[in-house]
């Protein structure tokens, strides 16, 4: 695991094992450019969650909306990146993930979040299956810019 100082530097980085993962200030940067880096980013995400104290059942959640996201960076934009940080409001602690690419963007968000909509010829299910998994999921994208999802897991803090 390399860990370096930006995430611009981050994204550059020469080779999938050499470039690993990467922190900025509360952020794990994990870039996004092959099918290993999917693998790394779920692995991650649920070692994030479960330093935060999220049960095995939600760590799994967050491992799976992880992939979906990392697979379609992969398959849209062939490389971006997934940023974890741990958030907390009030009584609550939360995984944040943040899925960036450069890509073609998605011309109809709307239509994208739709079960069965897919420009792949997939089954359609990521991006719609990714929201049901997280407590909040935002995406924002521009066509011929990229898009970028944020999408949020809570737990209640102990009392």
């Amino acid at each position: 695991m390399t860990w370096l100082g930006s995430a611009s530097s981050a994204a550059r980085g020469p080779s999938t094992a050499a470039r690993g993962t990467a922190t900025v200030p509360d952020e794990l940067l994990v870039p996004i450019a092959s099918d290993v880096d999917v693998v790394t980013a779920r692995q991650q995400g649920r070692s994030v969650a479960a330093n935060a104290g999220f049960s095995s059942g939600d760590q799994t959640v967050i491992a799976a909306a992880i992939s979906e996201l990392a697979r379609n960076i992969l398959m849209y934009a062939r490389r971006g990146e997934i940023a974890l940080n741990l958030i907390t409001n009030g009584d609550r602690q939360g995984v944040v993930i943040v899925a960036r690419d450069q890509g073609p963007g998605i011309p109809d968000v709307a239509r994208a979040l739709q079960d069965g909509y897919s420009t792949s010829g997939g089954l359609g299910l990521g991006l719609p299956g990714a929201r049901r998994l997280m407590d909040e999921f935002d995406v924002s994208s521009v066509v011929g810019k990229g898009t970028t999802v944020t999408m949020k897991k809570w737990r209640q803090l102990a009392s």
